[in-house]
């Protein structure tokens, strides 16, 4: 848990929970990802130094590890680094490979990919920091308003919603801030689905829909994190528009070639469903949107957690 990104204190609160969910199933250790230090906390709170070029602990050497739980929001635990460095230790990690969280983690690459897969998205432009910016060029493209987001963050940091030049110019400024690509995309009014999906017991498995109302201009941190947000799992849909949701999160689950957890976000309106965005190291608090939907599928915490290890050591 930990990370180098905003979501720092996200993971601390996410890896936590599995934490506690799993020590009393497993000899089960809380490990501290910072950018200059690794340690290990152990059962009375003290900090043991971890070492990078081993991953072994400093002073019990004797302590080895049979599985990575991966509770990363953000880098290095969403972006494939974690991943490569304990695939190239021998130890299985829980989620996807370091390929897959690399492509999702990337928005600009990963709507690339999943629109030539004939997957509908809304029309976007991508931009990176050392190319000179035409706001009228982006305004022709994508219109106002419009979304601007770090091709590279989650927890909607470095995301903004623009309603003019004036705003983009400042807001291109904040994201270029948080990463050196960023994508502008066209504002698609509508309503907004997150779903769940899931490996669970050796198959593919759709989680109950979850339905975002939020108070807010869109659903950014504080709707996500600070209750100004309404998530109604599962949500109020007809049975023809629950079909086609659960239908089209399963084949981008199988195009992007996923294991483990993911959550993609959707909007729905009278053109079609439009994909937004997958997540593959969602929150996993029993307020956070996936054990939500696990939950309302009668999974509880400590059942999709183990089979999330077992997945991976089995």
């Amino acid at each position: 848990m930990g990370g180098y990104s905003h979501e720092y204190e996200i993971s601390l609160k996410s890896g936590t929970v599995v934490y506690n969910t799993l020590k009393e199933h497993y000899n089960c250790y809380r490990i501290l990802i910072k950018e200059n230090s690794w340690t290990l906390i152990d059962e009375n709170d003290n900090l043991k130094e971890i070492d990078k070029e081993s991953f072994l602990v400093t002073d019990h050497q004797n302590l080895i590890f049979d599985c990575i739980f991966n509770a990363i929001h953000g880098t290095p635990g969403e972006d494939g680094k974690m991943q490569n460095y304990f695939s190239h230790k021998n130890i299985p990690i829980t989620g996807c490979n370091s390929y897959q969280s690399e492509l999702t983690f990337d928005k600009i690459k990963c709507l690339n990919f999943l629109s030539s897969k004939g997957i509908k998205v809304a029309p976007s432009i991508s931009i990176s920091r050392i190319n000179e910016v035409n706001l009228k060029q982006i305004e022709a493209k994508v219109g106002f308003p419009c979304f601007i987001k770090a091709s590279n963050s989650g927890s909607s940091f470095g995301v903004f919603k623009v309603y003019n030049e004036e705003e983009m110019k400042n807001c291109l400024d904040s994201a270029f801030e948080v990463d050196d690509k960023v994508l502008v995309e066209s504002y698609i009014d509508g309503r907004e689905f997150s779903i769940g999906v899931i490996s669970f017991n050796g198959k593919t498995k759709v989680l109950p829909i979850t339905e975002i109302i939020t108070s807010n201009d869109f659903f950014d941190y504080e709707a996500k994190y600070e209750g100004k947000a309404e998530e109604i799992t599962p949500a109020k849909i007809s049975t023809e528009l629950e079909s086609k949701l659960n239908l089209l999160s399963k084949d981008i689950y199988k195009l992007l070639e996923l294991r483990g957890f993911s959550r993609s976000e959707f909007i729905v309106n009278s053109s079609g469903i439009y994909y937004l965005e997958t997540n593959t190291v969602p929150g996993l608090t029993s307020e956070s949107i996936l054990p939500q939907q696990a939950k309302c599928a009668n999974i509880d915490l400590k059942d999709l957690f183990i089979n999330a290890i077992e997945e991976v050591i089995n």
